[in-house]
């Protein structure tokens, strides 16, 4: 991240040295794949050209997408079949209804609540440890998620700019004063004794699906420095990316030889304008996920299938 950033800002390691988190991982089963669309096996041809692409590729640029994170149990929202609009037509909460309703962050921090020890409990899996040993290696010059669930962290990730923040910081948007995700569990646990809910369903980034009536006596607290609104330090649907983590980002792509696009469709326009900048500096871009992308037509390469069977398989050359 850039220097205008405090530590907090940093790829949530403050927040997880909090929790004392130790670096583990997750092995794909049954449960951890219900949310990773159906895709066949990898040709040999295929990875034998994905093989090609990475040993090419001396200072390597990454960008990550929830298809990373869904092998570790972590729903996302585009996935045929098994993302949130497949399986439901509820929709991620806008940044203004966020800001603007005190009703709206109700709801939001009482579902948010709910489904937070099994969100922040889980593990990163054999891609992102992958990925963490070709930055060990020297292969991997930057790698930029767009997920906010603090695995390559987790997975001891140390060249990572988190597009989209992090789930497990929490931000005052009065003073701007960040604190871990964890502390605010415990107030609100204190602020709301013997409050229970059975969720409806499991949702994108730490949500869950509770009705109106379950979350009408859900209490919310406020900034404990001025008494200003919470929220999570991500950036929500209908919000912008800081101008100086693009910039940042931008440098650090021009410093690259490669382009490797993992786990991401790329509808978001806040990572796809890194692919378009690719293009205008002629950097090679390949493309590993499962369905189509909107970078599809800016590619040399295309490999459809999971990333935790390609990424484990590739020497880091």
């Amino acid at each position: 991240m850039c220097a205008a950033f405090s530590e907090m800002r940093q790829p949530c390691r403050l927040a997880l040295r909090t929790l004392g988190l130790r670096r583990t991982h997750s092995c794909p089963n049954a449960s951890t794949l219900d949310f990773v669309p159906a895709s066949s096996p990898i040709s040999s041809l295929a990875l034998e050209r994905m093989q090609d692409f990475i040993s090419r590729s001396k200072r390597l640029f990454m960008i990550t997408g929830a298809g990373l994170s869904t092998e570790s149990g972590i729903p996302d929202y585009r996935s045929e079949g098994v993302g949130l609009y497949a399986r439901t037509d509820r929709r991620p909460i806008q940044h203004a209804e966020f800001v603007r309703s005190a009703s709206a962050r109700k709801r939001y921090w009482a579902r948010n609540y709910v489904g937070w020890p099994q969100f922040s409990s889980r593990l990163p899996n054999v891609a992102h440890l992958t990925l963490s040993g070709w930055e060990a290696q020297g292969k991997l010059h930057w790698l930029v998620t767009q997920n906010v669930d603090a695995l390559h962290s987790k997975a001891g990730q140390r060249r990572l700019t988190e597009l989209h923040g992090c789930a497990h910081r929490v931000v005052c948007l009065g003073c701007g004063a960040l604190s871990p995700r964890q502390a605010l569990q415990t107030r609100l646990g204190a602020l709301n004794p013997g409050w229970a809910a059975e969720a409806g369903g499991v949702a994108p980034d730490g949500d869950v699906f509770l009705t109106d009536e379950q979350v009408q006596h859900f209490r919310v607290p406020s900034c404990e420095a001025c008494g200003g609104t919470l929220k999570p330090d991500v950036t929500f649907f209908g919000d912008t990316v800081h101008r100086d983590t693009v910039g940042f980002i931008h440098e650090r792509l021009a410093e690259s030889d490669g382009v490797l696009v993992a786990g991401s469709s790329l509808q978001v326009y806040s990572g796809y304008r890194f692919l378009l900048a690719a293009r205008e500096r002629e950097i090679p871009v390949a493309i590993l996920n499962i369905g189509a992308t909107r970078a599809d037509h800016l590619a040399a390469l295309r490999v459809n299938a999971r990333c935790g069977e390609v990424l484990p398989a590739i020497l880091p050359l």
